[in-house]
């Protein structure tokens, strides 16, 4: 994995621990020569990847909105910036530019960027692991939900294991550098779904 696109909240949390862990990660993927493609932002635990990533020499590429840049939220020290018009572009340039997906904590966009790289590996829109990295249990219900929908039949066996979890970023990054993709909606077809 040359690039990994980086899902995170651009708030900053009471709990300092998720912005040491948010630094953590930044650091740990420059010291490893993987690429950030993250949301081009400057604050909350989006700057804090990207500012770690930064300062150990890695590879930053942000993809921000115009709506964003105008609020001047857009980090501009990215190795590379790149401005878009929609939302939908920005999602659909981080998974053009990267050679997989990690979700740190965050709130209902980094929740959007999470579902939206799931459902475009159940369909077959890209290949690339989705990883969630459950920092001090943070996703222990949305990891609890995920489980029930394949329970309830929501979310077939075959893609049970698109979502990749580990509490830790070097198991998280060993599983997906294992990741085997799985059977798509497409290849399915609609008599076996």
């Amino acid at each position: 994995m040359k690039r990994l696109a980086i899902y995170c909240g651009s708030a900053t949390p009471n709990d300092p621990a998720f912005i040491d862990n948010a630094r953590h990660v930044g650091r740990i993927l420059a010291e490893r020569g993987i690429g950030v493609v993250y949301g081009g932002g400057r604050l909350g635990l989006m700057g804090a990847v990207a500012d770690a990533a930064l300062e150990a020499g890695g590879e930053v590429i942000g993809v921000i909105p115009q709506a964003l840049v105008d609020a001047e939220v857009a980090h501009r020290g990215c190795t590379e910036l790149h401005v878009v018009d929609t939302m939908h572009q920005r999602k659909q340039a981080f998974t053009d530019l990267s050679d997989g997906f990690v979700t740190l904590p965050g709130g209902t966009g980094t929740m959007d960027e999470l579902w939206e790289a799931m459902s475009w590996a159940q369909i077959g829109y890209h290949a690339k692991p989705v990883g969630l990295l459950n920092v001090a249990g943070f996703y222990d219900g949305l990891i609890s939900f995920v489980q029930t929908m394949g329970a309830v039949g929501f979310l077939r066996p075959q893609h049970q294991g698109l979502l990749i979890v580990d509490d830790t970023l070097d198991g998280l990054l060993a599983k997906m550098a294992a990741f085997e993709p799985a059977t798509t909606v497409v290849q399915i077809g609609a008599k076996d779904l």
